[in-house]
């Protein structure tokens, strides 16, 4: 019996891996042209996180919402973190 085509994969779109503080990992397929703002507010509502106070970096960069897997030279596979953002810097010692 002949086996069916694979379908080729979309070369619009890539698959990456966000990729939390407590290590925990989800997986997204995103348009290249798509900003991550929209990546970032599917992720927290999967997680039940505010996304308002979530940062995604990628590379060791901050990443803007307004930013797309293009700008930033994404491919299929990659990592995302995604961090809280983090207010204040500690107490004075007494």
């Amino acid at each position: 019996m002949p086996q069916p085509a694979k379908r080729a994969l979309d070369q619009s779109s890539i698959e990456v891996k966000l990729k939390s503080q407590d290590g925990r990992q989800l997986y997204f397929r995103i348009n290249l042209s798509t900003p991550l703002q929209r990546l970032l507010v599917a992720y927290c509502q999967r997680m039940n996180f505010d996304y308002k106070a979530m940062q995604l970096v990628y590379n060791g960069n901050r990443v803007t919402g307004k930013q797309t897997p293009e700008q930033l030279g994404m491919e299929d596979g990659d990592e995302i973190d995604a961090l809280t953002h983090q207010m204040g810097g500690g107490c004075r010692a007494f």
